[in-house]
């Protein structure tokens, strides 16, 4: 007689194959059993609250607010016309560079850094000194013009 073609290592593996096979048939039947047993979509449903919490309950529906939809802005505010006080501000020099044209002026209500041009001078203008000044809207931000020391 000859010997089984089939060697220990090949039974081991054709065995944990069928074994994994049964595991996943099983663990299928119990996912369909579960899954009939009051998993309904009803149980599944989960509603948001007016604050962004997560409940079961439905919302009131009475208590549900009008929304008109040209109120709601997606997009920046549409700029307000300034008043004439507004337009002109006060500030202190923090550079400016005489060789080169240009400075910065610290408004004094902001905080907030503004670019000068020397061609926005109606006076001569150093660091540290106070200037009336209004602004305008460039490529690249806010920039000064009208720049008077302040007296």
């Amino acid at each position: 007689m000859g010997r089984s073609q089939e060697t220990r290592n090949k039974k081991e593996v054709r065995f944990k194959k069928e074994k994994n096979r049964k595991d996943k048939e099983a663990k299928k039947l119990e996912r369909k059993e579960n899954s009939r047993n009051g998993n309904s979509l009803d149980d599944m449903i989960a509603y948001v609250d007016e604050y962004g919490n997560i409940t079961s309950t439905p919302p009131d529906l009475s208590q549900r607010k009008k929304v008109i939809a040209e109120d709601i802005e997606i997009s920046i505010p549409k700029n307000r016309v300034p008043d004439e006080t507004e337009t002109i501000r006060k500030g202190i020099v923090t550079f400016f560079n005489d060789s080169k044209g240009y400075g910065f002026i610290k408004d004094s209500s902001t905080q907030e850094s503004i670019f000068v041009h020397i061609n926005g001078l109606e006076e001569a203008i150093k660091e540290n000194n106070k200037v009336t000044f209004e602004v305008e809207r460039g490529p690249k931000g806010l920039n000064a013009f009208n720049v008077k020391l302040d007296r």
